[in-house]
């Protein structure tokens, strides 16, 4: 009986060992599914809970198109600051200027807009106004709508940057108060019955967080961009204010306004 009882372990751990050694070879595997994951939180949640997980996938979504799209926006911007530095001031007039920038540069829309308000100046409702302040008044008017351009889809990274790790919050809560809902009714209160619904809510404040991280950080570097995109398209419609005033056009309306006198509003 005693050699019985010493020899039993010894050959359940003759026949355990071979398996182990057959499992650490890779001969037998068995894949063992996360029940507490994300396809267990949208399986296991209700509209609420798969209401919040699709809301920060659509801010996630818009939030990279924003910063992707801006991105691009203000690299071409830059490089069509360099072209107008390159090829506009070399002009030999304002007009050939504006025929060698892109169709579609907002240098030269900015152009455009200051050599007509210069051409069109002297109307029976603009001629109290000083030629100068005609002509700045129309490139600040360009000007504004380029930065507004700029500006344009940076408030999406902002209401994002500040929503989502509320939702996220937000969802956490709702799955905790599920989870002990369930485990009040269920009148067990082990690890194991808690840890998987509370692991699961937290999820949601993970996924908040990952959502709202590049949303802010994005939006921090665009804004730093646009003020120096903003800078390049100020400093030209600065100088092209001097330009059109004094400057060499081919128009011969447009000489003709530089060349007469100056109309000033005189006091009643």
């Amino acid at each position: 009986m005693r050699f019985a009882i010493t020899r039993l372990p010894i050959a359940l751990a003759a026949a355990v060992v071979p398996v182990a050694a057959r499992a650490a070879d890779g001969v037998v595997t068995q894949a063992v599914d996360n029940p507490y994951g994300l396809d267990a939180l949208w399986a296991q949640g209700d509209f609420v809970a798969r209401g919040t997980l699709l809301a920060l996938v659509v801010m996630s979504a818009a939030s990279w198109y924003v910063l992707l799209t801006k991105l691009w926006e203000q690299t071409r911007l830059f490089l069509q600051a360099k072209k107008a530095n390159q090829v506009f001031w070399k002009a030999p007039s304002v007009e050939a200027g504006i025929a060698a920038l892109p169709a579609r540069s907002p240098f030269r829309a900015v152009a455009a807009t200051g050599v007509d308000a210069l051409a069109h100046h002297g109307g029976s409702l603009v001629e109290n106004i000083d030629r100068s302040t005609w002509v700045s008044q129309a490139i600040q008017r360009a000007v504004d709508h380029v930065v507004n351009r700029l500006q344009g889809g940076l408030v999406v990274l902002a209401t994002v940057g500040s929503t989502a790790p509320f939702i996220g919050l937000f969802g956490t809560v709702w799955g905790i108060y599920h989870a002990l809902t369930a485990i009040g009714i269920a009148g067990q209160a082990s690890i194991d019955k808690v840890a998987g619904p509370v692991g699961e809510a937290l999820i949601m404040t993970a996924i908040g967080l990952a959502v709202a991280v590049p949303a802010v950080l994005g939006y921090n570097w665009l804004v730093r961009r646009n003020k120096v995109a903003i800078d390049h398209v100020r400093h030209f419609g600065s100088d092209l204010h001097s330009v059109l005033l004094g400057g060499v056009h081919s128009n011969p309306r447009v000489r003709a306004a530089v060349s007469a006198k100056p109309v000033i509003a005189q006091a009643a």
